[in-house]
């Protein structure tokens, strides 16, 4: 198979794709592919660097507003897809996948226009304006949520999961805490607010800490790399306690998250493909500074399911997050029903079932 890919702006775009791409590589290491992102988006270092060819675009995304910039933005797409055009005709690829962001956005609409199979990935259960804009032009629309079916055009979707969650499931960890300075075996609690951490889950856990230092289970409290000094110059003294690590940053996730009992954390669709993957509790606190608070939405699907509590970050302070803590933390049993039914909702073969489609898609040109 000749597979191009497009998807950019952020982890939860770019790593779906990457898990199509490590699964398709190990069904069929001759299989050539090319990444299409932009010259901005952090996919412009992670993806060179893992060895996978890859094609850069100017690109940027549209105002909300009406703003002049909007005329740029418009030049940027007509000439990146004139561009994506000429990488198609290069390429020659079988099939083309889409996984969100700007800049595929361009690349799955050329590709249609010249008649490419064309299918894209929609990781949240709020659609994202670009795949909402291509799903009138693509072949297929592979989906992470239900709740995201009614937004697309019902005969071109397929439920797939996240990509990501075959990667996490397929990993064997032999992860130990002492690597945190803290004990194998007893109880213990990630809290993480993503990659950079989150400013207002950083400032509660700082004041929560004295109290969960006098637990009798354990805390990994991630704040993110920007803002670790700021955290430790807040909490002088208490990183002696032996139950408490602060860690800048956390590089080895899914080898980590299957030797937590419960994780603290924003609700993203990457971090909710790793924890239903491998049936981890949790408390999600959704980041309300995203398009279409599609987080909550994301969460709710857990929630729902009772496969996680959500706390809203405008109810956020640290007695109402130290009582979810001590709720989930101190009650085996209701962990152990929060894990099970996560697992139920995890996709563990949603890699393979995305090459599946993609090939169906070709198989049907």
């Amino acid at each position: 198979m000749r597979l191009m890919v497009s998807g950019g702006g952020t982890g939860g775009h770019i790593y779906p794709a990457l898990a199509v791409i490590n699964e398709l590589k190990r069904q069929d290491p001759d299989a050539e592919v090319l990444y299409v992102g932009s010259h901005r988006g952090i996919e412009s270092k992670i993806v060179p660097d893992l060895g996978i060819p890859f094609e850069a675009m100017t690109i940027q995304g549209f105002k909300r507003s009406l703003s002049l910039e909007n005329f740029k933005t418009l030049y940027l797409f007509l000439k990146s897809v004139h561009q994506a055009k000429k990488l198609v005709r290069e390429f020659k690829p079988d099939v083309v996948l889409g996984t969100g962001g700007y800049v595929s956005g361009a690349v799955l609409y050329a590709a249609a226009k010249q008649h490419i199979p064309t299918v894209i990935h929609e990781q949240n259960s709020v659609v994202g304006m670009t795949n909402k804009f291509l799903s009138r032009y693509v072949d297929r629309i592979a989906i992470n949520f239900e709740a995201a079916r009614a937004q697309f055009p019902t005969e071109k979707v397929v439920m797939t999961g996240n990509p990501r969650a075959q990667e996490v499931a397929n990993v064997e960890s032999h992860f130990s805490l002492t690597s945190f300075g803290l004990k194998d075996g007893i109880p213990t609690l990630m809290v993480v607010g993503g990659s950079q951490g989150a400013l207002k889950l950083n400032q509660v856990m700082v004041a929560a800490l004295p109290q969960l230092a006098q637990r009798q289970y354990q805390v990994v409290f991630v704040t993110g790399p920007k803002r670790y000094d700021d955290v430790m110059a807040k909490v002088a003294g208490l990183e002696s306690a032996d139950n408490i690590s602060i860690q800048a940053y956390v590089n080895n996730m899914p080898e980590v998250l299957p030797k937590v009992a419960a994780v603290v954390g924003r609700s993203g669709a990457t971090t909710l493909a790793e924890l239903t993957a491998l049936g981890v509790p949790s408390i999600l606190i959704p980041s309300p500074y995203v398009t279409a608070d599609h987080q909550t939405k994301n969460a709710m699907s857990l929630v729902s399911q009772q496969a996680a509590v959500m706390v809203k970050e405008s109810d956020l302070t640290s007695e109402t997050l130290l009582k979810a803590i001590d709720e989930l933390m101190t009650d085996d049993a209701k962990r152990q029903s929060m894990a099970a039914a996560a697992k139920r909702m995890g996709k563990p073969h949603a890699a393979t079932e995305m090459l599946d489609l993609l090939r169906d898609v070709v198989a049907a040109h």
